[in-house]
């Protein structure tokens, strides 16, 4: 295997999916503690010190202790180059986390030990299904009172409708959390705080040892004991390659805040999970250890750094070796051009780079010639990796600048974050962009809005709520653009169009969109976009 080849194969990419505050942010700062790349966990909404996690970046997640925006960190561990992806797990972030897990290989979906499924894990959970990727399930915040383990497989099952298969077995649950049994070595690992900040102390111990009871009680190796002898009974049999296709996932139980379980679970993951997997182009499969370099973006974000007015292009390294000096054809725009500055980003902090291989992640100085789906590649190559789908959004308001002199950063910040795909921006058709609509996934991006507006670019917002919650792109039979008078429409239906020239129609109830399909039969009408 060559030195090339070798890169690639120890490559993993892999997000991080879980409903609000089930403790994915934690989990994601100790991996990157057992890699070495931190000396210290930050703890997430801290009352202690005014550490904030790192993987938070955005002045409004320090504030709110939550993950708006999906951040990417790299970090070695045991001759692995680990890619991490930290998606936000607020339910009103889904369009974005769609978009980064279009970018992982495989995804960590991590559980509550005291609520299990919840609304957004089933979200996420289907667009991982329907991708076909691995998902492994960490079953979390096992240092509080927890639900029976039994229950909680049961319930993952039944609610996802994928088998399970527990890799390890809680010991105890709240302060009585010993540790957890390796089913694979038989072996318990014993765990000792090092008060959550610094790695926890492990001790492996035979299940047969005489000391066992010393070390966790005797009612708690008695029920061990009683569970492994059922789990043996009733669980699923292991089967790797299921696991590869998102048919079987390993289960792990532990606590990210006190580190209790998440070596094991880092460990294991890491060799069950695969290196860089092929994607589709159309009717081409592209390799990742083909020789020649192509990768294609899939989140753009304005203003990371102030100081710079910048915007970063994200790109996910699809195959071979990306090299800073050499050009690359950007098929979407039809011309050879060089990235400047690339960047391996962990979550703020940048460093330049001179390469990076298929799985990695990197940053590329975007002029604004990039979009979210576009696809690089090595000149001579013309593929196009299949396009990523906008969801439509389901909350809209009314949005003009309060000062009217400020029309141009109005629609300079509100073009710049709508092309992030955080936002949706529409307007009337034959009007100008003094006022537009604009549509989210979640209410709380109009909070974003408002203050990356405010801060970004000295803008204050007026807003006003709009009775619309679903929307349709429209294309008539003709292909020719369409007008409101030739359209048979009702009261509560509005025409528009968004910063591309694509038409739309927003509506009010699901009864509107049955009635105008029924009445304008020359009509199509979608519930995805394109390309984001």
């Amino acid at each position: 295997m060559s030195n090339y080849e070798r890169e690639i194969a120890r490559r993993r990419t892999f997000a991080i999916i879980s409903h609000p505050d089930a403790g994915k942010t934690t989990l994601t700062e100790k991996f990157l503690l057992y890699g070495g790349a931190i000396a210290q966990a930050g703890v997430v909404k801290g009352k202690k010190n005014s550490r904030s996690a790192t993987s938070d970046w955005m002045e409004i997640e320090k504030q709110r202790g939550i993950s708006v925006t999906s951040s990417v960190m790299q970090f070695q561990y045991d001759g692995y180059c680990i890619n991490i992806l930290d998606t936000p797990g607020h339910q009103d972030f889904s369009e974005d986390t769609y978009r980064t897990l279009m970018a992982a290989d495989s995804a960590v979906m991590v559980i509550d030990a005291a609520k299990g499924v919840e609304a957004q894990t089933r979200k996420l959970f289907k667009v991982c299904a329907m991708r076909d990727i691995p998902i492994f399930t960490f079953i979390n915040k096992m240092d509080r009172e927890a639900r029976d383990s039994f229950e909680l497989l049961e319930e993952l099952e039944k609610e996802l409708g994928i088998e399970t298969y527990p890799v390890n077995w809680p010991i105890g649950c709240g302060k009585e959390f010993k540790g957890v049994y390796d089913r694979g070595s038989k072996k318990i690992i014993h765990f000792t705080s090092n008060g959550g900040a610094k790695a926890a102390t492990a001790t492996e111990v035979e299940l047969g040892d005489p000391n066992l009871d010393g070390l966790i009680g005797a009612t708690l190796h008695q029920q061990l004991t009683d569970e492994i002898e059922l789990l043996d009974g009733a669980a699923a049999e292991f089967d790797l390659d299921r696991v590869r296709h998102g048919k079987l996932s390993p289960v792990f139980f532990g606590s990210a805040l006190t580190n209790f379980g998440v070596e094991p679970f880092l460990e294991h993951f890491l060799r069950m999970t695969t290196a860089p997997l092929a994607r589709k182009a159309g009717d081409e499969i592209v390799d990742s250890m083909d020789d020649d370099f192509s990768g294609f973006v899939f989140k753009i974000q304005a203003n990371m750094n102030k100081a710079h007015r910048d915007r970063i292009a994200f790109l996910r390294v699809v195959s071979g070796r990306f090299d800073a000096d050499k050009e690359v054809y950007h098929v979407q725009g039809g011309k050879k051009i060089k990235l400047s500055r690339p960047q391996q980003l962990m979550a703020a902090e940048r460093e330049i780079i001179e390469e990076a291989y298929a799985g990695d992640i990197i940053g590329v100085f975007d002029p604004g010639i990039f979009s979210i789906g576009d696809t690089l590649c090595t000149p001579g190559k013309k593929f196009k990796f299949d396009p990523i789908p906008t969801f439509a959004p389901e909350h809209f308001k009314r949005v003009r600048s309060l000062d009217t002199m400020k029309r141009k950063q109005f629609l300079k910040g509100m073009e710049q974050i709508a092309q992030e795909g955080a936002i949706q921006i529409f307007k009337t058709p034959y009007t100008g962009m003094e006022e537009v609509i604009v549509g989210v996934v979640g209410t709380l991006q109009f909070d974003v809005l408002e203050y990356r507006l405010k801060n970004e670019y000295n803008v204050d917002l007026y807003m006003e709520g709009l009775p619309y919650e679903y929307l349709r792109w429209i294309v008539s039979d003709t292909g020719e653009p369409v007008k409101e008078d030739d359209l048979i429409l009702g009261t509560d239906v509005k025409l528009v169009e968004d910063y591309k020239g694509n038409q739309l129609l927003l509506f009010a109830s699901q009864w509107s969109i049955n009635w105008v399909q029924e009445k304008n039969k020359n009509l199509t009408m979608s519930e995805f976009g394109g390309a984001g």
